[in-house]
């Protein structure tokens, strides 16, 4: 195994918009960084549909509750951070404040919707409960069938993949250096993280090691078992269409419904792209674009965008979110001394974008997560010590 000549104060496993934008507010902080990734600004994020809807997305449970509280506050960071890297790099993002309308085609997704507004309402965000007339008085495309709907003029969006692109450009503007390669395996030594062995053999230093490898997060080699991320994949199927000139507009912002049981949205781009997704489907590293999940996301969107079937089909693709055991991210330091964690974002990685990488670059340079960031810290799934008894805590 050789070295490299000059180590790294951070070095970032994993190359996607959660690693990327880790080295590049990690940079920003004068540490001197370093990616590790094959294809910087691939994996999820060539996918992903790109909705910040941090109120549509808003479920039940309490682990959702504390979730919202991170993804409204990223939500509230996004149009300066959209700003500052369009800034930097002088390209766009894509970021558009369109809002979303979330609609309900029979009475059971109406009944839904309604205790959705009431619990958003319940946490103070703001949504607006409207008739199907006047959910297609705001996109004449919906079916006649639309019985009601919210809009939610708060949820935006970003074109994900030029997201990645301009991170990428960021980090090279700021210094972050690149190895297009393969991590091979973690490096321990002195019972701490160390580096990581590339797949060449080389081997690479550094004072603190952040693993960002999305759903492959839990497969570097050389990871002690107790703070391997408990991360698994949930396989999604994405179609693009894209709309003609002479349909334009065909919606004017994202619409979002639940079709016989399973989540559907549509989500237009300015460039004509029209975004239709997604599955969600458990089935291991399995990438496969099927038949089936292409007929479903079609009949499902049909039946709520009639239109839709004149619209060229110009891609398929299937990805994999980063899922944790309670559906939240995993951000920060492990109990093994320099290794650091930034994965597990399920469904939310691109909305959860800003206020991970501020996250992860205040704890990286100071030792503490930000207040807003200790929810989530890898230490949550350590295994829960046995209760005390009286006796014993006397």
């Amino acid at each position: 195994m050789s070295r490299t000549s000059e180590g790294s104060d951070v070095l970032v496993v994993g190359g996607g918009i959660i690693g990327l934008v880790t080295a590049w507010r990690a940079a920003q902080r004068g540490l001197r960084t370093a990616v590790v990734d094959p294809e910087p600004g691939g994996g999820a994020a060539q996918v992903a549909a790109g909705m910040l809807a941090a109120v549509t997305e808003l479920h039940y449970g309490e682990t959702e509750q504390t979730l919202l509280g991170l993804n409204v506050e990223s939500a509230r960071r996004y149009p300066a951070f959209a700003a500052e890297l369009s800034e930097a790099t002088g390209l766009d993002l894509g970021y558009r404040a369109c809002g979303t309308l979330a609609v309900a085609l029979d009475s059971d997704d109406r009944a839904h919707l309604r205790e959705l507004h009431a619990l958003q309402h319940k946490s103070g965000l703001d949504s607006e409960w409207l008739s199907g007339r006047e959910c297609r008085r705001l996109e004449p495309m919906l079916a006649p069938s639309v019985r009601g709907g919210l809009r939610v003029d708060g949820d935006h969006q970003i074109d994900p993949r030029r997201l990645a692109t301009a991170l990428v450009a960021a980090c090279e503007l700021a210094g972050v250096r690149f190895h297009r390669q393969w991590a091979e395996r973690l490096t321990v030594a002195r019972e701490g993280a160390r580096g990581v062995v590339l797949a060449d053999g080389t081997g690479l230093d550094a004072d603190q090691v952040v693993l960002a490898g999305g759903s492959l997060s839990g497969r570097l080699a050389g990871v002690p078992d107790d703070v391997l991320p408990p991360v698994r994949p949930v396989k999604g199927q994405v179609l693009r269409l894209t709309v003609p000139k002479v349909y334009a507009p065909f919606l004017s912002r994202t619409v979002r419904a639940v079709v016989r049981g399973g989540n559907l949205y549509l989500v237009p781009r300015v460039n004509g792209e029209l975004v239709v997704g997604a599955t969600s489907e458990e089935l291991g590293w399995d990438t496969t674009v099927t038949a089936g999940g292409v007929y479903e996301l079609l009949r499902d969107a049909h039946e709520l965008v009639p239109g839709i079937t004149e619209l060229p089909l110009t891609e398929t693709r299937a990805g994999l979110r980063p899922c944790s055991p309670d559906n939240a991210p995993i951000l920060g330091p492990t109990a093994l001394p320099g290794l650091l964690l930034a994965t597990g974002h399920y469904r939310n990685g691109v909305l959860l974008t800003p206020v991970t990488g501020d996250s992860m670059a205040h704890v990286l340079a100071t030792g503490a997560l930000p207040e807003v960031a200790r929810p989530f810290t890898p230490r949550r799934f350590d295994a829960v010590p046995a209760p005390v008894s009286v006796e014993q805590s006397v």
